[in-house]
């Protein structure tokens, strides 16, 4: 009883500074896992086969790993309540990943559910190529 009596104290003292804070901190992140890409016109969806994996980049989105070496940044509505703790559970129908899926969030901790989040555009990033000398 005295878990949730805590996160909606922390809650209440929860600042828009902070919540900013947080937001920049994610963005410096991501800003770190495409250092040395570039991105590319974004697209509907993905297909799951060619999916390696999945990051959760805190306060901002998810980065999706592919065969290829490409990076797919998807930025969902409510990405402020992502978390690094947080499981991705997504259930699809047929053999792609698309803006209009929802992904739902399990914490890994406390195997809870903790919201859920609908997809947006995906951004392909792709490494620069490299200059010759």
């Amino acid at each position: 009883m005295r878990l949730p009596i805590l996160m909606l104290t922390a809650a209440l003292f929860a600042t828009p500074a902070v919540a900013q804070e947080r937001a920049a901190a994610g963005e410096r992140a991501l800003a770190r896992i495409v250092e040395g890409r570039t991105a590319g016109k974004p697209v509907d969806c993905i297909n799951l086969r060619d999916i390696r994996s999945s990051e959760i980049v805190p306060d901002v989105g998810i980065v999706y790993r592919m065969n290829n070496g490409t990076l797919m940044v998807n930025r969902p509505e409510g990405a402020p309540i992502l978390d690094r703790d947080d499981i991705l559970v997504t259930r699809t129908i047929g053999t792609q990943l698309c803006r209009i899926d929802i992904v739902n969030l399990v914490d890994r901790n406390a195997r809870m559910p903790n919201g859920s989040l609908a997809l947006n555009d995906f951004v392909p990033y792709s490494r620069l190529p490299r200059r010759a000398n």
